[in-house]
């Protein structure tokens, strides 16, 4: 699925994304923002294009694709379920929540369906307590869930 991702198209517009922050300080964040935008994922084969482009070393650029979430080696599904696992919510049962979508949505946690179609996480605190348990697919929130297969089987049908 990786080589679906790099293709002469997208390298493209990365190399158009590298020219447009060459030799400026702090290029590598803007740089990686953009990969993520064009692939889905920053895999090794981008992270090697970005590091003989820029001069910065690949061990570098692999540390801050794999340190921060936003960034992802492999492809995202269409739709991205976070269950936050904070301390409000998982006090409230969000680990059921979460098992509720490893069983119904058929992927494991830190992975993506096999149709590509979601990719299951569980998460930090989003910083909704009050509406604990909460979980987000994409840019929608869900609040106040309960432990209850068929609330899950709903949101996902929405999807």
């Amino acid at each position: 699925m990786v080589k679906e991702v790099i293709c002469k198209d997208r390298l493209a517009q990365l190399e158009t994304v590298m020219d447009e922050h060459k030799g400026k300080k702090g290029c590598l964040m803007p740089i990686l923002h953009e990969s993520q935008k064009i692939f889905g994922c920053i895999p090794l084969g981008v992270q090697k294009v970005i590091a003989d482009a820029t001069g910065i070393p690949m061990a570098e650029i692999y540390g801050v694709v794999t340190f921060y979430s936003h960034f992802s080696i492999e492809p995202k599904g269409d739709f991205v379920i976070g269950v936050c696992m904070g301390t409000a919510c998982y006090v409230k049962n969000a680990g059921k929540i979460l098992d509720d979508f490893v069983k119904q949505a058929n992927v494991k946690v830190g992975e993506t369906s096999e149709d590509g179609k979601f990719t299951l996480e569980a998460t930090r605190c989003i910083g909704a307590c009050g509406l604990a348990p909460v979980i987000t697919i994409n840019e929608d929130v869900y609040g106040r869930l309960k432990a209850d297969a068929q609330e899950v089987a709903d949101i996902l049908a929405k999807y």
